[in-house]
């Protein structure tokens, strides 16, 4: 079981806005669940972009009115006889805080009322839903994640990455129907959260190396590609010749148990296989050496994969990375990853000889 905290340093990761100083209290803090880290992140959060202001929109209203505002609603007016009343249904843009991202800030604000949490955290939580009152909440089951950020609600991409992890990942549903929040994020999320981490990391950790989680296309000897998978990376790691392709993969069991013996997740290998292999010859015309790396995060398991393969040309290597650990020593699993591969070759690459 992952420690809070180090859930935390990958979060700092995936979302850079947690290491500015607003943030700095929350990284000392000691967590006992992560529903507590994320009521204090979006507490902190919450707050500062209260400060800044919350977003507003312009947002339609129909209201019966006894003056003319916006434009008039004629056939509701007539439907509802509000004429005798000398009122009239009118439809007006209201300048409003109840914004769609506003309310799926309120909604999990509200859920996490009802966490194990602590009652100080509860407290601000209720100071804060005071300035969400003309906010509505939001049935969990309709939400829609897919939201468009500009520049100038930026601030509230990591709000609602957090609040998405508690309604999502946190949350499950009870016998009874009702929901309760579970101590450790379902394993979905932690796999999304997992891979943003490994990126983002060595995207700040490593600058020395070309680092991005771009697509690779499929080399065909015909024109057709239609119906083709696309061919995302987690992220692939380059400096001068030398590509290393990493799937960072988080499940529950690192092997599958069959017949009394571990195998690897077949699918997996198929996949960085299949990646290494067009990368290959994508480079074919230039110098280039191009490898894989399957790496799991490390479970609770005696048996833990830790192989390396030479497949038709290229080392294919099956690692995991253990989160269990000081936040120190995953710093150095990671560091050493590039260690081997890009400045220590004759480590990772054995001679065909």
């Amino acid at each position: 079981m992952i420690p809070v905290q180090n859930i935390y340093h990958m979060l700092a990761y995936a979302f850079r806005v947690l290491n500015e100083d607003g943030y700095r209290s929350v990284a000392t803090e000691q967590f006992h669940n992560v529903a507590e880290l994320c009521a204090a992140i979006l507490i902190k959060g919450v707050s500062l972009q209260i400060k800044r202001g919350l977003e507003r929109e312009y947002v339609s209203e129909t209201d019966t009115l006894s003056g003319i505002r916006g434009k008039i609603d004629l056939t509701e007016s007539i439907k509802t006889q509000t004429l005798l009343r000398r009122q009239m249904v009118c439809t007006y843009d209201e300048f409003s805080v109840d914004t769609y991202r506003n309310r799926i800030i309120k909604t999990t604000l509200l859920k996490l009322l009802h966490g194990d949490i602590n009652k100080l955290r509860k407290k601000e939580i209720r100071k804060l839903l005071v300035f969400f009152a003309d906010v509505q909440e939001l049935e969990l089951s309709s939400i829609d994640w897919n939201q468009q950020y500009a520049r100038n609600n930026q601030t509230y991409r990591m709000l609602i990455s957090i609040c998405c992890l508690v309604l999502k990942g946190l949350l499950q549903t009870t016998a009874d129907g009702s929901m309760k929040l579970m101590q450790f994020i379902d394993e979905q999320r932690m796999c999304r959260l997992y891979e943003k981490f490994i990126l983002e990391y060595y995207r700040k950790e490593h600058p020395e190396l070309t680092v991005n989680a771009s697509q690779i296309f499929w080399q065909l000897d015909s024109d057709s590609s239609d119906m083709l998978p696309v061919m995302q990376t987690d992220l692939m790691l380059s400096r001068e010749e030398k590509v290393l392709i990493i799937d960072a993969k988080y499940y529950e069991h690192t092997t599958r148990v069959q017949y009394g013996k571990h195998k690897l997740h077949s699918d997996n290998l198929y996949q960085i296989f299949t990646y290494v292999k067009n990368k290959e010859y994508e480079l074919k015309d230039q110098p280039h050496e191009v490898a894989g790396m399957l790496l799991y995060a490390r479970t609770e398991e005696k048996i833990q994969p830790d192989q390396k393969y030479k497949m038709s040309g290229n080392w294919i290597c099956v690692r995991t990375l253990d989160l269990n650990l000081d936040f120190t020593e995953i710093r150095k699993q990671l560091d050493g990853i590039v260690e081997e591969y890009f400045e220590e070759a004759d480590k990772f690459l054995e001679s065909e000889s």
